[in-house]
């Protein structure tokens, strides 16, 4: 096995690194244009151009032209300059990951213009000539001023992102990058790490097509890149707190009094170059970051009390209420990161990075029944880890290539209490006291689940120049994946001797299993700028060998199972995309691609045992899973309508197969048992409109507006095998329906007004339609699969702040207020009635044999958004 790993990535490295001298990762931009006598026009061939600071730059050739690669992200000064001309220097100058930064210089004959040299500020162009597919690219500055606490919460701000899910995409189906290296949790397809937004420089989030040098994403992708530390230093610190304010404190408890201490932020950084040491630079950010939440539990009981409500005579029930009485926050967050990083510039502009990140994040998840007894129900732990090095080898200015290693972990874990020996962890049936709509008075979870995913990448790239037109990129990565998984049950019971103690059973127990698949994958790219057209095209290999075993027959009671490995697959996928400028001020753009990525690890690896359970439905993975594949269309257009106006317009089309499902089997005696299979299909299309503003007249401005329609004929790979286990059995949808995530209509807006460096104003706002539900009665379906919808939301953000100068220190003040108008939005509902502040069901259930009322159990906090949040802090600059 590990010798035909290492046939395929010699062989891959060969045919790609032997042709070619030229590879990058998307962690930078580029700088192109041309440098002209002011008086003629003619070129100036030699003519120097130089990023001020920075040790990059290049010489105009026999055209005049000139082209700077592997610019990081940022905004510079760039100066261009020859003997017998005065010197230009081009201010804001800004870089953006992938694109070309455009720049003509006209240079005065010194002997006829003398005197101090000349500054020109550069604007960034509205519409962006190379830019293929759609993406949005948020700079640091930009990410300062809007109000947001992380950057998932932007990223569902953009244009055709569903909470996570990217135009009508399943969960899981995004790559996740930080510095070129993938930070994905391959087993659940989240972010295994999210930087902080004081160590991003830019943020780039592709919703469209995406180039060839992009692997296992069918979707979209999320590309962060960190800052780095330059010649000065530089520092911030930043401190917040606040609280919910809410008019509905009959709905939300626990909210009536003011407790700043709720919620705190802390974030600090610092950079600039390490003493006595030359060439040295570093970055060190780090965040700690609490939120109690506005759902909470009140403590009347705790897990172990015992109550009696079987009498029909109420004054006969037993009840044990040991709790202390007090309020238990149950969607609480407590995070904290630190990131540092190590810039060496060794000689010329060869450089290595040195980089280390570390994420904590503790929280939980509200569960009503739990309510008055909130000690029972999980807490959940995230330890993530990241460490980067990198080494750019520059040969000339028109070729370079990166060597990146890089480890990464992700450490999920959930329990009630951490030792499976606790003692305060009770008896099963201790859940079984109460019935109807009744809160739990006693009781626990009992699973106790700790998954590690790691893996080890080691990724070469190398990028040039070619001829003026082309610049072609190739790449080779190889990962090999570590997956620790041990999830097991809790029993204390008769058969324990009512001893808590560790025991495997049901869907996905299983102890201490250790699993080592392997990726190798490798893409060539051109990227060809023409005054006429700009076109991306280029082609990707992709392979995967699963290294498990493979199910040839359904399990049976009673008969061995029939096992043998599997064997690797591969890919190749096409993709490109093509700008055509129509005028000086619009561009059309058409992109195409196919788009493959193997099934999350969760559905490959589920049970890798193939343990049978023969009195519970239980449901067993595929290692033999063939990988899904995505075929994705757009077109759109750029047009600049005025100086500082743009319109943006883009039509896309999805189709997706070989999506994920389940098929049913039945063990022998009756109980069932599913295995994951390539059944699954859908699509997606819609189009997307856009206005920006930049910022001119005191104020800047977008909106976006996005109709989509995403369809398929299950949201869940598990919908199978939830019918077949439901009492009586309902078919499973075969007709294409609305998925859980088709949100028909989105409205984005944002706008800033004031004067950036001494006080501005954001307000960021939304309205979108609801998300598709499907009316049931009493568990009974009464129409089709998400044939209803949820009602509308609106939701409206502010940020303000105002700068400071006291005793030479720069002071930051300011304040964000989420959710401004306390709007109640209806995220979840009731099905048979598809609101959330009413069930029809209610008024046919009797009273719960427990302490509750049914009112109090069909109120429901968790189904609205979180209340208004009111935060205030203040910043420092050194």
């Amino acid at each position: 096995m590990r010798l035909r790993h290492l046939v395929v990535s010699v062989l891959l490295g060969l045919i790609l690194f032997v042709p070619y001298a030229h590879l990058t990762g998307q962690t930078t931009g580029k700088i192109s244009g041309a440098v002209k006598d002011a008086k003629t026009g003619e070129p100036l061939i030699g003519a120097n151009v130089l990023i001020e600071g920075t040790t990059m730059g290049s010489a105009a050739n026999m055209n005049g032209h000139f082209d700077i690669l592997n610019v990081p992200p940022g905004t510079y000064i760039v100066r261009a300059s020859m003997i017998g001309y005065q010197t230009v220097r081009m201010t804001e100058v800004r870089v953006s990951l992938g694109l070309t930064t455009e720049l003509e210089f006209q240079l005065p004959d010194a002997a006829i213009e003398l005197g101090e040299e000349i500054v020109i500020t550069a604007e960034r162009p509205l519409v962006l000539r190379d830019l293929t597919a759609t993406s949005s690219r948020i700079s640091a500055d930009e990410i300062r001023v809007l109000p947001v606490e992380n950057l998932q919460s932007l990223i569902n701000l953009q244009a055709g992102v569903v909470d996570g899910h990217f135009r009508g995409g399943r969960h899981g189906e995004v790559l996740y990058l930080i510095d070129g290296i993938p930070v994905t949790d391959m087993y659940t397809g989240s972010a295994g790490l999210m930087l902080e937004t004081n160590a991003i420089q830019e943020l780039e989030v592709i919703s469209g097509t995406f180039n060839a040098e992009f692997g296992q994403a069918m979707s979209g992708v999320v590309n962060q890149v960190t800052r780095e530390g330059r010649d000065i230093y530089e520092g911030e610190f930043s401190f917040n707190v606040g609280d919910y304010f809410s008019r509905n404190d009959d709905l939300f408890s626990n909210l009536g009094s003011i407790r700043p201490s709720n919620y705190y932020d802390v974030q600090g950084s610092l950079s600039g170059p390490v003493e006595f040491v030359p060439n040295t630079y570093f970055l060190l950010t780090g965040r700690a970051h609490y939120n109690e939440g506005h759902l909470y539990g009140k403590r009347i009981f705790l897990p172990r009390d015992s109550s009696d409500f079987r009498s029909n005579n109420p004054d006969e029930w037993y009840i044990q209420q040991s709790g202390d009485g007090r309020y238990v926050p149950l969607n609480f967050e407590d995070r904290a990161s630190i990131l540092g990083k190590i810039t060496i510039r060794l000689f010329g502009s060869d450089k290595a990075d040195i980089q280390y990140m570390h994420q904590r994040r503790d929280y939980r998840h509200y569960d009503h029944r739990y309510k008055y007894n909130p000690d029972g129900t999980y807490n959940y732990f995230d330890r993530g880890n990241l460490v980067n090095v990198s080494y750019t080898r520059v040969f000339s200015p028109s070729t370079f290539s990166v060597i990146r290693g890089s480890f990464f972990s992700n450490n999920q874990s959930s329990y009630v209490y951490e030792d499976p020996y606790d003692s305060r962890y009770p008896d099963y049936r201790r859940r079984q006291q109460t019935s109807g709509a009744a809160f739990l008075t006693g009781g626990a979870e009992d699973l106790y689940s700790n998954r590690e995913t790691r893996y080890l990448t080691l990724r070469t790239e190398l990028t040039s120049q070619i001829t003026q037109h082309h610049q072609v990129k190739v790449g080779f990565d190889f990962r090999q994946h570590r997956i620790r998984i041990n999830n097991f049950g809790i029993r204390n019971d008769q058969s324990t001797g009512f001893k808590p103690e560790p025991v495997y059973f049901g869907r996905s127990h299983f102890a201490n299993t250790i699993l080592r698949p392997v990726e190798i994958s490798a893409y060539i790219q051109d990227k060809m700028e023409y005054e006429a057209i700009i076109a991306n095209i280029g082609v990707r290999f992709d392979y995967f060998d699963p290294s498990a075993n493979l199910l040839l027959e359904p399990l049976h009671l009673g008969r061995d199972k029939v096992l043998e490995p599997t064997v690797s697959e591969y890919q190749i996928s096409p993709r490109f995309g093509i700008a055509y400028p129509i005028t000086d001020r619009g561009v059309m753009h058409v992109a195409y691609g196919h788009f493959f990525q193997v099934p999350l690890f969760d559905l490959l690896y589920l049970n890798p045992e193939y343990n049978i359970n023969a009195t519970d439905p239980f449901q067993v993975g595929n290692p033999g899973l063939k990988s899904q594949r995505t075929v994705q269309y757009e077109i759109g257009l750029q047009q600049e309508l005025t100086q500082d106006i743009a319109l943006y317009v883009t039509a896309f089309y999805k189709d997706m197969r070989n999506l994920i499902g389940t098929e049913v089997f039945d063990i022998g005696n009756g109980n069932k048992y599913s295995q994951y299979v390539n059944r699954d299909y859908g699509n997606s299309r819609g189009f997307i409109v856009s206005f920006r503003k930049r910022h001119s007249y005191g104020f800047s401005a977008t909106i976006d507006y996005t109709f989509q329609i995403a369809r398929g004929n299950a949201s869940d790979p598990n919908d199978v095998f939830l019918d077949n286990i439901t009492d009586p059995p309902r078919e499973s949808q075969k007709q294409l329906v609305s998925l859980d995530w088709d949100r028909r209509h989105s409205l984005n807006f944002s706008g800033t007004a004031g004067e950036p460096g001494n006080f501005t104003v954001t307000i960021l706002g939304s309205v979108y339609s609801g998300l598709p539900y499907t009316p049931s009665l009493f568990g009974s379906r009464l129409g089709r699969m998400n044939s209803q919808n949820r009602p509308w939301n609106i939701n409206v953000d502010l940020y303000a702040q105002k700068n400071f100068d006291i005793f030479g220190l720069p002071i930051n003040v300011f304040f964000k207020i989420y959710n401004i108008f306390d709007r109640l939005n209806e995220l979840e509902i009731f099905s048979d009635s598809g609101r959330a502040n009413y069930s029809v069901e209610q008024q046919f259930t009797s009273q719960p044999r427990g302490i509750n009322t049914v009112e109090e159990y069909y109120t429901r906090p968790d189904f609205y958004s979180t209340p208004r949040q009111i935060l205030f802090g203040f910043g420092v600059s050194l």
